[in-house]
């Protein structure tokens, strides 16, 4: 299983409450669309705090090969503008997932 991880900060313009709504429920729309993805979990910071990134976003796929062609799609670009028009800053992780506790 292959998990992209995804940590954003949200703009300077924006709230963290504005942020967290998009990240929790605007973003999801766009995102659970992707073709290929298994999983999809959103975690955002409680409170506003000087940490450099405000939201982890994780998504699961089968295989590197799933990942691309996932987010080659008009629904894998559409997710990633959004991200963007969100964010000042994202960093993303592509990784191999094992769990150690289930």
């Amino acid at each position: 299983m292959i998990k992209v991880i995804s940590l954003m900060k949200r703009r300077d313009d924006m709230t963290l409450e504005e942020f967290r709504n998009w990240a929790f429920n605007e973003h999801p729309e766009l995102g659970k669309k992707i073709p290929g993805m298994r999983r999809y979990h959103m975690s955002c910071v409680q409170e506003d705090s000087d940490t450099p990134f405000d939201v982890i976003s994780e998504f699961w796929f089968d295989d590197v090969a799933a990942l691309q062609a996932g987010f080659a799609t008009p629904e894998g670009k559409a997710a990633g503008g959004d991200a963007a028009a969100h964010c000042s800053v994202r960093a993303r992780m592509v990784t191999d997932d094992k769990v150690i506790i289930p």
